[in-house]
């Protein structure tokens, strides 16, 4: 497992738009060159979020940065 994959799996249970999250971070996966680029971009979707999908970002990003 990725470590994208494993944030998402430790994700899970405390988002609300799980299929939406994974959607748009394999997409940013897709186009980040880097693991520094991929969390940067992954912070300025943080920004065009509306919330409560903005919070399951930055809980994602959490655990990503966790692991």
């Amino acid at each position: 497992m990725s470590k994208i994959e494993d944030a998402l799996f430790e994700a899970r249970p405390y988002v609300e738009y799980f299929d939406e999250l994974k959607k748009t971070v394999k997409k940013i996966n897709e186009i980040a060159k880097s693991e520094e680029e991929f969390k940067r971009l992954i912070e300025e979707e943080i920004q065009k979020a509306q919330e409560p999908f903005k919070t399951d970002l930055r809980i994602f990003l959490q655990k990503f940065e966790a692991l």
